[in-house]
């Protein structure tokens, strides 16, 4: 219980003394959506286990996904959906898939187009997550007060990819909602 003046840590927050971030449920979750990036699933030819991963691990983090997408590859399409995703929106969008070496993975250049700064901490982080990670083109930045991240298609790369900034993502979003730097 917290005393009077003071509130608990957002989800996934590390403590004012140092311990690590851990999934929780606090009273205030944080808001995320996720945006899968795929011609098969968007085709319905393929299932979005890219997408539903993500989903499950941000909730275990006390994330509440307020909104799921699918839409083709293309980097006009990442820059359309993005675009309408982050308006009035302060949390996190996760887009999974198109961020490989493929003739359509063009999630990252339609990803840039519309962020306003890019946070390439984040995406060096989730690049150091697994080997293959090295192969992963994703980027992350901000659109307005949303925090975007690619993460891979592949469950098991965009679990461990997101995985490796979530203990930093509410403190990146409390300085995006007007939060005082520590």
């Amino acid at each position: 219980m917290t005393s009077p003046g003071t509130s608990d840590p957002a989800p996934g927050r590390a403590d004012d003394e140092g311990g690590a971030a851990t999934p929780s449920t606090a009273a205030k979750p944080l808001a995320a959506k996720v945006l899968t990036v795929s011609d098969g699933v968007a085709a319905g030819t393929r299932e979005d286990s890219g997408g539903s991963a993500v989903t499950e691990l941000l909730q275990s983090y006390g994330y509440v996904v307020v909104e799921r997408r699918t839409i083709t590859d293309g980097d006009r399409e990442v820059a359309a959906a993005l675009e309408v995703m982050a308006v009035g929106f302060l949390g996190l969008i996760v887009t999974t898939g198109g961020t490989g070496f493929g003739p359509r993975d063009q999630t990252p250049e339609g990803t840039k187009s519309v962020i306003d700064r890019e946070a390439p901490g984040l995406a060096e982080a989730m690049r150091l997550a697994n080997p293959l990670g090295r192969l992963s083109r994703g980027v992350a930045g901000t659109r307005d007060r949303a925090l975007v991240c690619n993460v891979p298609g592949s469950p098991k790369g965009a679990v461990e990819c997101l995985e490796a900034v979530l203990d930093v993502i509410p403190h990146a979003i409390d300085l995006m909602s007007g939060g005082r730097p520590h």
